[in-house]
């Protein structure tokens, strides 16, 4: 901020803000909106929805301090307790150790090898991407994690802090495998799911202080400014339609769909949906002006990006995503953004706007097509309610072929519904974990949002309470339409988001703690 006000040019735009700023403040227009927000916050203070958020489940209440979740944790960390006491053992040999040390310290730095996995994974073009790069990436981050703990203690697997949903959603899916419809099919799947679960568990477990949270958090608006930026220049050289994405009778004069360094418009769009949240909210706690500012054009980048997508799934979870932001941030500026959308509205160009239009149009091919694919889903839930059909799209598409159950134009790939999908692959005791852990993991980081914990401990672990569970939320609502996983590594970015999440709800929670606020989170 100094910095810009001993800047020419910054001078004069602080000045200029300042002025309307002030003018703002007089008007009619922020006295409206005051009162606005005065009645709407009153209302949520009162409502149901504030009584769900605040009210946490009996079993994760339960699970931290459960015996099985001890049990877990001292079975999983036996390698790392093993390790530990040859190291005691042969301290010396070790500490007199180059190849040792370098171990050891590297192990530490997990979080930050982490970052830069991730960053390859997010920028390295479709063709030239191998899913089992994500898989050998976290093996790796896991051996790390491992050699950092030979030394520290204090570098254990976090179950607690993991949740006792998203375990029973591990072992719901590596059930699925060998009761699948085709068990030699779902075998690639269940590696595809096991590099989330060790993101999941390494990221959460490894995280132990907010400035590595927050350099997770830098290298994924890095990632984003990076395909978003490619993805820009896709369109100003020109993309060429594909009428398998868009409905040409009805998107008449709609450029091609950028897709960037992903195969699909859409898979690029729903990366964009998790990922910008991340970059506002680094927006709102960098300490240096070059950090904000740099932020800010990953978000903006990331924004127009998805504008050209044309995915009309993630504009609306955007949408969503947005609202659960402002929310957490300032709830009184919820009725200043619903101004502002409506105000937005006919100001949007006119290929966005018709798209935007052709949402609940049942005459369009894309949203048409999909009934088949939903009723097919459903009638595969009804043979095979508790079980699934198998895991992987695979053996859920010989199902539904063998059983004829299918009766659309286009090929069955899936269902077009991650809900649906999760259904058909794990079964009944899949999805309801599965959903149990995202509502769970979405209310646990809104409480964060509003720990007591010290002021400069909460502006560093900002991009936790407000960014991953706006994206989580955009992206639940984003995959009403779509299958978010039928690219694993749009899978990998998914669960590295959400353990981000948790990575943020441990540190908030152990700050709260450590200053002595009773009662855990609340909001």
């Amino acid at each position: 901020m100094e910095m810009m006000e001993n800047s020419a040019v910054g001078g004069l735009l602080l000045r200029l803000w300042y002025v309307l700023y002030g003018w703002y403040e007089e008007s009619g227009l922020a006295r409206f909106l005051r009162g606005v927000s005065r009645v709407w916050t009153r209302w949520f203070h009162a409502s149901a929805v504030m009584s769900l958020l605040v009210r946490e489940g009996v079993l994760p209440r339960a699970w931290r301090d459960s015996l099985i979740c001890r049990a877990m944790e001292t079975l999983l960390n036996l390698p790392a307790a093993l390790l530990h006491w040859i190291y005691r053992k042969f301290r010396p040999v070790f500490d007199n150790s180059v190849c040792a040390l370098l171990a050891f310290g590297a192990g530490e730095q997990t979080p930050a090898a982490i970052g830069w996995l991730m960053l390859a994974v997010m920028v390295v073009p479709y063709d030239n991407w191998d899913n089992r790069y994500s898989l050998m990436g976290f093996v790796l981050m896991a051996l790390l994690f491992l050699a950092g703990g030979m030394r520290s203690r204090a570098l254990r697997l976090d179950l607690k802090s993991i949740g006792p949903y998203a375990v029973i959603f591990a072992g719901a899916v590596c059930l699925a495998w060998p009761v699948s419809y085709s068990s030699a099919l779902s075998l690639r799947f269940l590696f595809f799911h096991l590099t989330g679960m060790l993101c999941v568990a390494v990221t959460v477990s490894s995280v132990e202080r907010p400035g590595q949270l927050k350099r997770l958090a830098g290298f994924a608006s890095l990632a984003m400014f990076c395909t978003g930026a490619y993805g820009i220049v896709q369109r100003i050289q020109g993309v060429e339609v594909n009428y398998s994405y868009v409905d040409p009778l009805l998107n008449e004069g709609m450029p091609g769909r950028v897709f960037s360094v992903f195969e699909n418009p859409n898979a690029f769009a729903e990366v964009l949906v998790m990922l910008i949240p991340l970059a506002a909210a680094l927006v709102l706690c960098s300490k240096s002006v070059w950090g904000r500012l740099g932020a800010l054009c990953a978000a903006g980048v990331g924004i127009m990006a998805l504008g050209m997508t044309y995915s009309r799934a993630s504009w609306i979870g955007a949408v969503v995503s947005a609202a659960v932001f402002v929310f957490l941030w300032n709830r009184k500026l919820i009725p200043g953004l619903i101004l502002l959308g409506l105000l937005a509205l006919p100001m949007l160009p006119d290929t966005i706007f018709n798209r935007i239009l052709t949402i609940f149009n049942l005459k369009d091919s894309s949203t048409s097509s999909r009934f088949p694919l939903y009723q097919a889903a459903l009638e595969m839930i009804r043979e095979r309610p508790v079980r699934g059909a198998g895991l992987g799209t695979d053996a859920v598409r010989l199902a539904i072929k063998d059983l004829n159950l299918y009766h659309g134009t286009a090929p069955f790939v899936h269902a077009h519904n991650l809900y649906l999908q999760i259904w058909l692959e794990t079964g009944l005791i899949g999805i309801m974990s599965y959903l149990a852990t995202m509502i769970s993991g979405v209310k646990a980081a809104s409480k964060a949002a509003r720990l007591h914990c010290p002021h400069e401990v909460r502006l560093i672990t900002t991009p936790t309470p407000l960014g991953p569970p706006a994206a989580v939320a955009g992206i639940l609502v984003d995959c009403l339409a779509d299958y978010l996983w039928n690219y694993p590594r749009v899978m990998v970015i998914f669960w590295f988001v959400f353990s981000v999440m948790l990575s943020g709800v441990k540190l908030a929670r152990r700050a709260a703690a450590q200053k002595g606020e009773p009662g855990g989170p609340r909001l």
